[in-house]
């Protein structure tokens, strides 16, 4: 049993918001470049595809694109845009479901902080097991993850304001020892009143992915601090790193 949270319709549903700024083609498309260019020629598995923000436009690349996903309902959005032909979906948890063609895959792939929906240190390396036993001999899994932002903690606070705005309030709260972690996140509705959600997570070091990757027989080839390749530093919000199975 999966400790991810569960994605509801109503989540679902707002999922896709035109006004929400990962939705943009400006970011999507990146994104999508990139996993193409790393696919390599091969086919792609995304763990947790959701309503296929990225899943969508990377078969539109000419990439063929498997998803596994546990919530149904994000699976039901999906299917407005791409029907079962298109973009086969397993319903299950990214740790242990399997999809057709294991051991074929040129690519697996997690992005937006995903990894961190799995809240144990167990599951996050039953799931790097999980995509290199799909991956093909010399094939690449690549997530993309925040870099825990702990410095930014105010003295005596647990938490870290990520978005203030008019329509919405974000912060991050923290346990430094569990490493479990939630986004609250506070969104004015039409009405004016706000609307409350929270997020629960579990950060997670690059070091200690890269662990979890050598756990599964993988071997970092790179990191970087963004889509576009860009340099990692110690000021870097977030992570793309990828490990290849070898050949």
């Amino acid at each position: 049993m999966t400790s991810s949270d569960l994605w509801t319709r109503d989540d679902a549903e707002r999922y896709d918001d035109p006004e929400d700024w990962v939705n943009s083609p400006d970011v999507t498309g990146p994104v999508a470049g990139f996993l193409a260019s790393v696919a390599d020629g091969g086919s792609a598995l995304e763990l947790a595809i959701g309503t296929g923000r990225i899943g969508v436009p990377l078969r539109e690349l000419g990439v063929p694109v498997t998803g596994i996903e546990l919530s149904q309902p994000m699976v039901d959005v999906l299917r407005r845009k791409a029907d079962e032909t298109t973009i086969p979906v397993v319903v299950g948890d990214m740790a242990s479901a399997e999809a057709p063609g294991v051991g074929t895959y040129g690519l697996v792939y997690l992005v937006y902080n995903t990894i961190g929906n799995l809240r144990t240190q167990e599951e996050q390396v039953a799931c790097f097991a999980n995509a290199a036993r799909h991956l093909a001999p010399g094939g690449r899994f690549v997530v993309e993850v925040g870099v825990p932002r702990l410095r930014l903690l105010p003295p005596g606070s647990p938490a870290i304001p990520f978005d203030v705005s008019g329509s919405h309030l974000g912060f991050d709260t923290y346990d430094l020892i569990s490493q479990d972690a939630i986004s609250h996140h506070y969104t004015r509705e039409a009405d004016g009143r706000f609307r409350y959600g929270q997020h629960n997570f579990r950060f997670v070091w690059p070091s200690e992915l890269d662990l979890m990757a050598r756990l599964a027989g993988m071997a970092l080839e790179a990191r970087y601090a963004g889509w576009d390749r860009s340099e990692l530093t110690s000021d870097s919000a977030s992570h793309v790193s990828v490990w290849r199975k070898p050949e």
